[in-house]
């Protein structure tokens, strides 16, 4: 059975009382951050549409960047992952996400995927503190509030007159700035550029982005934007004056 304060968080969500759900729903969950992020059209990547606090928000970046980690895991099995303490994962799951989680002071990660069989439509992230497992409440109320986001992404559509989904009394759509839909656009070029496959253009769009130090979305921004460009040799992307990238 679900706690009173996520029937209540529910409840709000469905009556569009909650200006800023991602807060609420942390509180609900008692989670240290919170991540929702829906897939949009065909992109294997999901964009984040509710996102607290900033540490939620940096760490959904990273996995996106470094592309492995429990988020991407849940999307590809359709299945949670439960990691409450980052440090009983074996390194080799992923090894680079966990020493760069730990630097960013993130100790605990749940994910789980909103989707029916083989549909995905998007997956919550839930920060935890390290320090403890995840109740058992906890979990009941995290499936519960995956589950009512996913009837509501599959079964609502679009709602009356304010592009709401049905049955949520708020905005659930996509942000209507795809943000990471440059990386897809850079990945093209990337390919073009190099004359390899788009999986390994993509591969080392994000070499350079973690060995930078940089997000991806600005690495695939300054690509599009003709600011860098890739070249087959050993001194890697280079700017357009000559400069390295």
């Amino acid at each position: 059975m679900i706690s009173d304060g996520m029937a209540e968080v529910l409840r709000s969500l469905r009556q569009g009382e909650v200006a800023d759900p991602a807060p609420a729903c942390a509180r609900a969950l008692g989670a240290e951050g919170i991540v929702l992020s829906l897939l949009v059209g065909t992109a294997p990547t999901a964009e984040p549409v509710w996102c607290h606090p900033e540490l939620s928000a940096r760490f959904d970046e990273l996995q996106f960047t470094l592309g492995e980690g429990p988020g991407p895991d849940a999307v590809h099995t359709g299945s949670p992952v439960v990691e409450p303490d980052l440090r009983r994962v074996r390194p080799e799951r992923w090894p680079a996400l966990l020493p760069a989680a730990y630097d960013l002071g993130v100790h605990g990660v749940c994910c789980f995927p909103l989707g029916i069989g083989a549909i995905r439509v998007g997956v919550l992230t839930v920060l935890c503190d390290g320090d403890r497992r995840l109740s058992e409440q906890q979990y009941t109320d995290a499936t519960a509030l995956t589950a009512a986001l996913t009837g509501a992404f599959l079964n609502g559509g679009p709602g009356e007159g304010n592009g709401n989904v049905r049955g949520f009394d708020m905005s659930l759509d996509p942000p209507s700035e795809l943000r990471r839909a440059v990386v897809h656009q850079a990945t093209g070029m990337i390919s073009v550029q190099l004359g390899v496959a788009m999986e390994e253009a993509l591969l080392r769009l994000r070499a350079h982005a973690y060995g930078s130090e940089r997000p991806l979305g600005e690495i695939a921004a300054d690509v599009v934007a003709r600011r860098l460009r890739f070249e087959d040799d050993v001194s890697g992307p280079q700017s357009p004056d000559g400069g390295k990238g």
